[in-house]
């Protein structure tokens, strides 16, 4: 199973062109997508999860056409959207039931099963008679998981999820997801740039709603080697090193600024050769492409 998106459009009626020609072809496994805030990530996830129409182009999930057969696409469909709300005395295997019956599971002995299975596998059985309003922001996420496997679905769309978890929620968060992409098309959507390299084998960047890179976070590493240049500075000489480097990112170690520049060549000037990591292709394929 694999998702194929060519010449995906899509713009409001405020003029911002959010999605422009995006093509992509998504396999089975965790795929990352990779953009700042207002990239086109949550238009594209929002058209995919058959939430709003596109202007042009197509999306096909094996034999399914996603913009045009939306109700067979929801059926194979698991959603988890940036934010969700619950009512606030529901408790979490009240509400997974719930789900489940919107999503078509009559019996309700078979409903009850499918809810301790699912309740298990985000490890929340313990915390099942519990207001899901009550729960921590990673207990929130895994049982928005929970209720996005409901169904076995083919195509996962996840749209920020780590965003605001701490450390520890987030690995648990990061092992849930890992496992459930070994068998579907997963997408993450994220501004996360760890949240890419750790899970995902593929990925896109995504800009100003256009595709500017598309491949496997390790060919896109591999990609700047010898090409980034890294040198610790006094605040002051920042606009300066902006104004004759490419300059890409720049961020305080120990009170100073450190930053990375892409050069082909050494550009001498006391900088030195640093080994290049995802971030840096993130910023690098902003920069040059701005």
């Amino acid at each position: 199973m694999q998702l194929v998106i060519e010449n995906l459009s899509k713009t409001y009626n405020n003029g911002v062109r959010a999605l422009d020609n995006v093509s992509l072809t998504i396999p089975t496994g965790m795929y990352g997508l990779l953009g700042q805030n207002g990239a086109g990530k949550s238009t594209l996830m929002r058209t995919l999860a058959t939430l709003q129409d596109a202007d042009s182009g197509t999306a096909m999930l094996g034999d399914l056409d996603v913009l045009n057969q939306k109700e067979a696409v929801r059926r194979t469909l698991g959603y988890l959207p940036q934010e969700f709300g619950v009512y606030p005395r529901v408790s979490a295997s009240e509400l997974l039931d719930h789900f489940a019956l919107l999503k078509g599971v009559i019996n309700g002995r078979e409903r009850a099963q499918l809810v301790e299975a699912l309740l298990n596998r985000v490890n929340l059985y313990d915390h099942r008679k519990k207001a899901v309003s009550s729960y921590s922001g990673g207990m929130k996420q895994r049982f928005g998981i929970a209720q996005a496997l409901i169904g076995d679905p083919q195509l996962i769309i996840v749209d920020e999820p780590t965003a605001g978890l701490d450390p520890g929620e987030r690995n648990r968060f990061y092992n849930l997801l890992s496992e459930i992409g070994e068998n579907v098309v997963v997408i993450l959507s994220t501004h996360i740039v760890q949240d890419v390299m750790e899970l995902c084998n593929n990925m896109a960047i995504i800009h100003q709603g256009r595709v500017l890179y598309g491949g496997t976070p390790t060919a896109a590493v591999a990609g700047l080697t010898g090409q980034i240049w890294a040198k610790s500075i006094s605040k002051s000489e920042l606009p300066t090193y902006q104004q004759i480097h490419t300059l890409i990112s720049s961020k305080l170690v120990a009170g100073k600024p450190l930053i990375h520049i892409l050069s082909d060549v050494d550009p001498g000037d006391g900088f030195t050769a640093a080994q290049p990591d995802l971030e840096d292709v993130f910023f690098s394929q902003l920069r040059v492409r701005s």
